[in-house]
């Protein structure tokens, strides 16, 4: 099985995997796929660590990096830090948060502990993560949000690192390709996260048909993909390769909060829903009482990125906590990211055996389609 991907990546499976846990990112590495470490919340000395623990498990086997170099975010260019920013919370968020968590029956009195989120948003700290990526072999490196800034291109380049970027809609991706992006990945709004209103099987071909009279580019499918089969139509509608994420939250190394795993192992791809209420964007998750709450009438508006994330993410990290423990106030407020593929994530299992199970499901596809030829 080749694609362009797996010449340009050196692997021999088309199949990516984006995850926050450096444990899945080494599984499905040393199992064949091309895992790729979603680090948009890390300080550099942080992933420093993180991809010095990955090189020392996969045994020079190629993986990838995603970091946060957003175009645009509150506070840009004014050299503040997080606490700064955290002062232009509106109260009427506060009190909401608050007000929600109580009407759940949430003790709220230990506010003041709940668990920093360790982001770091400077207008250096792109150029900061890219000195630690490129002192490790890494072999693909993705950006986050919005078209990667020039010095992210012209530094990968100069590395001989491609990189990637997530597009919603083929103007985007054009902007990516004339901006030097070497693989574009199309994210359909099945997807987890940050997503678009156009559906993969859409998407895919459309952007394919776009960016191609301007500059040949792999193109990856992404969005509700969880098996092979889904892996071999994105291939059959032109695409080098499947980019996942929400399979490897339910899998035995991801560090999903467990109560939230139980959730995503009895969903169905109905229970997912697009809200802007974690981060200001929208991106799709669970749907739980949290997420029905910001789009209540009485909700307020939710802030740009990163104040909705000051804003919503210590309470749900509090919530994931509490649940755990056994609070239904906590169980029924409690969600995150995750894609409408969660209806077919219906129990833990080692990563690699996610990664086996691609490959296998892969080739009976394959063999399906060219039974239906006659070859």
């Amino acid at each position: 099985m080749r694609t362009a991907i797996c010449d340009m990546l050196g692997i021999d499976l088309p199949l990516l995997a984006f995850s926050h846990c450096r444990d899945v990112v080494a599984a499905v590495t040393n199992a064949g796929g091309f895992g790729v470490l979603g680090a948009s919340s890390h300080s550099p000395e942080q992933l420093e660590r993180e991809l010095a623990w990955i090189d020392e498990r996969v045994g020079g086997k190629p993986y990838g990096v995603d970091i946060l170099v957003p175009e645009k975010y509150e506070g840009q260019g004014e050299k503040l830090n997080l606490d700064d920013l955290a002062t232009r919370i509106p109260e009427e968020h506060r009190a909401f948060v608050d007000r929600l968590l109580r009407e759940h029956g949430v003790d709220t009195t230990d506010s003041a502990s709940w668990a920093g989120l360790g982001l770091e948003l400077t207008d250096d700290i792109g150029e900061r993560l890219l000195d630690v990526v490129f002192d490790h072999p890494v072999g693909l490196v993705a950006n986050a949000l919005g078209v990667p800034p020039p010095h992210m291109i012209d530094r990968a380049r100069e590395a001989g690192v491609p990189v990637a970027a997530l597009v919603g809609a083929k103007e985007h991706a054009l902007k990516q390709v004339e901006a030097g992006v070497d693989i574009l990945v199309a994210q359909g709004t099945e997807a987890g996260g940050h997503c678009g209103e156009v559906t993969t099987m859409v998407l895919v071909p459309e952007v394919i048909e776009a960016v191609k009279p301007v500059r040949e580019v792999p193109v990856l499918a992404a969005g509700g993909i969880v098996t092979g089969r889904q892996m071999a139509a994105a291939i059959a509608l032109g695409a080098a390769g499947a980019w996942t994420g929400s399979v490897w939250l339910t899998t035995e190394e991801a560090e999903t909060a467990p109560h939230t795993t139980r959730k995503m192992v009895a969903a169905t791809s109905r229970d997912t829903v697009r809200s802007r209420g974690r981060t200001g964007k929208p991106s799709r998750q669970l749907t739980s009482a949290w997420t029905e709450a910001w789009d209540r009438p009485d909700s307020p508006d939710a802030l740009p990125l990163p104040l909705q994330t000051l804003v919503s993410e210590p309470a749900l990290r509090h919530l994931d906590t509490l649940a755990e423990r056994g609070d239904p106030g906590a169980q029924d407020l409690a969600t995150y990211w995750v894609g409408q593929g969660v209806g077919l994530m219906n129990r833990v299992r080692p990563a690699r055996e996610v990664v086996y199970e691609f490959a296998e499901d892969f080739a009976e596809a394959t063999e399906r389609l060219n039974d239906s030829l006659g070859e």
